[in-house]
């Protein structure tokens, strides 16, 4: 239950903050994915949050104990 918590999270945070992280390369690893309908566009990063949330949740237990 706890990581199903931490990947919404996650999630959120990366929807919020993904300007930023589309200039860094994150969003186009393989496993991402992009839909392109009707001329808008459609981004479902699963690869980018699940490598995100293993580091933060990493970053939690290093540094939360």
């Amino acid at each position: 239950m706890r990581w199903l918590v931490t990947l919404v999270v996650t999630i959120v945070v990366v929807s919020l903050a993904w300007p930023w992280l589309s200039r860094l390369g994150l969003g186009r690893l393989p496993g991402d994915i992009t839909i392109t309908r009707h001329g808008r566009s459609y981004q479902i990063p699963i690869t980018t949050t699940v490598l995100l949330s293993l580091l933060l949740s990493l970053a939690l237990r290093m540094f939360g104990r």
